[in-house]
């Protein structure tokens, strides 16, 4: 199943300062991205959006707002396609249905195994015992 397109206009993309080390560039300059993308308002399929919210990300707020801050790159470009390539990597991972599980039974001999495994075990064990004469 190929991973359905987000529309531009869905996701919130705004500037703000980078947090930590990184001297007069973090302390001026706004190239920290902060993403924003409502799931619930978003034009997603309605079988996508229960399993992207049913994904356990702290990303995730509990209005269903998926929340990215990428401020790992000095330039706000880059950061900007880190923030969105999380994004689309969240959504592509939400659009990855499992295959059922299909229940499987033990074979004859496999169980055969498993009993005389327990028979032979029953027997050490019962060697155990008390002698008496």
């Amino acid at each position: 199943m190929s991973v359905p397109t987000i529309p531009d206009h869905e996701i919130e993309i705004s500037a703000i300062r980078a947090q930590g080390a990184g001297g007069q560039n973090v302390n001026k300059v706004s190239s920290a991205i902060h993403l924003q993308f409502d799931i619930l308002a978003s034009s997603l399929p309605a079988a996508l959006k229960e399993r992207l919210l049913a994904i356990s990300d702290h990303r995730i707020t509990r209005g269903g707002v998926v929340v990215i801050k990428a401020q790992v790159h000095r330039s706000q470009e880059q950061n900007r396609i880190d923030a969105l390539e999380r994004l689309y990597e969240l959504v592509a991972r939400a659009n990855d249905v499992p295959r059922a599980r299909k229940a499987t039974r033990p074979t004859r001999a496999s169980g055969r195994r498993r009993l005389d495994g327990k028979t032979r075990r029953g027997a050490i064990k019962a060697l155990r015992t008390r002698v008496t004469e």
